[in-house]
């Protein structure tokens, strides 16, 4: 088999064992170095195969960073045509001329390299809080990605320095609040490069937070000496909204997944019906979304395959058909998972795309100016992403108000015995609604919005830097509401019992169980939502129903269509409506 072009050999300066590839099912390699402490892996990036995955496990220390082979070479070929500029003295934006407004400023030969850093400092304007080291990791590895592709003339000297740094987990202190969107994330970006031309502060496992100077010296680097281009290569992107949407989107993934599991237990609860979720009523409405959540649904629930105590209960019961909340799953939760997989590829591309300005065509020995900078790309999509997982929340707090409502559910007002010396989940249900209202409010798409910058040389900006950090709080509420409903759900049970629900579900219930102990009577009840909201970050819920799921959708298991009262057949009206006698008024 010919060797991927991700293929990366580690190097390091301790001893190791030995290397083997690992064959992943995204069909890339990737080698390991071990050492007596710890596992180090490299993805060697080339600018045009990176995943959402791979970005956020770069964003959580999993990977160190190369080139290929392939990128160091339009990387080299990429600088030579800005060597070559800076060497003729031709006339190009932001090589030799200033910047925005000062694009017909041009800008003599001794001052270039000043031109740069000055541009950097000067742009270095954010505010608000730092990002997390996940996410500056994230910010980081995305540039580097895009440099490598080798389209905007930054040296392979200075991008080696950039991946050192990297490596070193040394990152630059970059405040949230600053972006427009076009040109670029100019403002956090510049921020990660002030850290790495030694100025501002920078953050390390090892040092803490510290001026940058130090940070470096902590860990044997320099600060990086910009060259001519070098100062807008570094800050001129879309990487900002990019690295945010990539971490949105992962997580609406994992939340999307999980919230089926979670609905399906509340079902099982309330003593719901699964036929909404026959096969061949999703046929007749092919979304790809729809038919995956409902046949979710029938793994977790099928009775026949795994037994439910609950089901059987209730399988000849006087009830048609059940509330919206629960018989309108693979429809609501549906085009949430295909909202998702819209919205993932768009982020994917941009992940690989060149967003500088000018490109540099090294195949044409010229730049040209553009824009692809301009953020409306993921800006667009990342606000669709929050209309889009948002309804996971709003379905569920409806769901809740089921369980705690005894007129609805047949269970203890609250979830909770003696109701009124308790309160049970009373005020927790509250605070799904309050998180769902200030979902509302932030769903209301930035993109919309527009203000003209740069003395009308930038007149039209995406604002997606902040409908990906929108994005991100709208996601997280959506975790928070589905880890009170999980909760609710399982309390539920115990009201329940002995019946037991399916197989699958009760791994669920025992999961939560296993960190969460039933309410016999009022508690502190704050850590034990954040404790399910722990569950559902870390993707617990789906590692202990996923083996189900799948092993239904391998063994091909035939659907079950229980005959009962609710489940009526034709040959059945049929013969009803012939006892009728014709002279009886209908």
């Amino acid at each position: 088999m010919a060797a991927s072009p991700r293929l990366a050999m580690c190097a390091s300066s301790c001893a190791a064992a030995r290397a083997w590839a690992c064959w992943t099912t995204r069909t890339c390699w990737r080698w390991p170095w071990r050492t007596t402490s710890s596992w180090k892996w490299y993805i060697a990036l080339d600018g045009d195969s990176l995943t959402t995955e791979d970005l956020v496990g770069l964003g959580k220390g999993h990977y160190k960073i190369k080139l290929t082979p392939t990128a160091e070479k339009k990387v080299q070929k990429s600088r030579e045509v800005i060597d070559s500029i800076v060497k003729e003295k031709t006339v190009v934006y932001g090589i030799t001329t200033g910047f925005g407004k000062f694009a017909r400023t041009v800008i003599p030969t001794s001052k270039l390299e000043e031109l740069q850093f000055n541009l950097v400092r000067s742009h270095s304007s954010g505010v608000g809080k730092p990002l997390i080291p996940e996410r500056c990791r994230m910010l980081l590895a995305l540039r580097i990605n895009v440099l490598a592709k080798g389209y905007s003339g930054i040296s392979l000297e200075t991008l080696k320095q950039v991946i050192k740094v990297f490596n070193a987990s040394c990152l630059p202190y970059i405040p949230e609040k600053g972006t427009v969107g076009a040109s670029g994330d100019l403002a956090p970006l510049s921020h990660l490069a002030l850290g790495l031309i030694g100025e501002g502060k920078m953050w390390s496992p090892k040092s803490g937070w510290a001026d940058a100077k130090y940070v470096l010296e902590a860990h044997g680097l320099k600060p990086v000496v910009l060259k001519p281009k070098e100062g807008l290569a570094l800050i001129n992107g879309t990487q900002m909204i990019t690295s945010l949407g990539c971490e949105a989107v992962e997580r609406a993934s994992a939340i999307a997944r999980q919230a089926d599991i979670v609905a399906a237990l509340t079902l099982e609860v309330l003593k719901g019906t699964t036929k909404a979720f026959d096969t061949d009523i999703h046929a007749v409405r092919p979304h790809r979304g729809q038919i995956e959540v409902a046949f979710r649904f029938r793994s977790l629930l099928d009775s026949d395959h795994h037994p439910s105590e609950i089901a059987e209960s209730h399988r000849f019961c006087d009830r048609v058909q059940d509330a919206y909340t629960l018989r309108c799953c693979p429809q609501v939760h549906g085009v949430v998972n295909d909202t998702i997989a819209f919205v993932k590829n768009i982020i994917t591309t941009e992940l690989n795309s060149a967003t500088d300005n000018p490109m540099v065509f090294a195949s044409r020995g010229e730049t040209v100016s553009g824009g692809n900078f301009h953020g409306e790309y993921p800006a667009k999509a990342l606000d669709y992403l929050a209309i889009g997982v948002h309804e996971l929340a709003a379905i569920s707090e409806r769901r809740i108000e089921r369980l705690c409502n005894p007129s609805l559910s047949e269970l203890p007002a609250f979830l909770v015995a003696e109701g009124g010396l308790n309160s049970g989940f009373m005020i927790a249900h509250c605070t799904a609604a309050a998180l769902v209202s200030e979902n509302k409010a932030l769903c209301h798409p930035s993109s919309v919005d527009s203000l003209s910058t740069s003395a009308a040389t930038e007149d039209h900006v995406s604002m997606g830097g902040w409908a990906a950090r929108k994005a991100l709080r709208v996601i997280e509420h959506v975790e928070q509401v589905l880890a009170i409903e999980l909760l609710a759900a399982c309390q539920g049970i115990e009201f329940l019992r002995p019946l037991k629900t399916t197989t699958p579900l009760e791994k669920v219930y025992d999961l939560v169980r296993s960190v969460v102990r039933p309410w016999i009577k009022d508690r502190f009840m704050a850590p034990d939502i954040e404790a399910a909201h722990r569950l559902l970050v870390e993707q617990k819920v789906w590692e202990v129903a996923a083996p189900y799921i799948e092993k239904y959708r391998i063994e091909h298991i035939p659907e079950s269509r229980p005959v009962s009262p609710t489940a009526f057949s034709l040959e059945f009206l049929q013969r009803k409506s012939t006892k009728i006698p014709e002279s009886e008024d209908l």
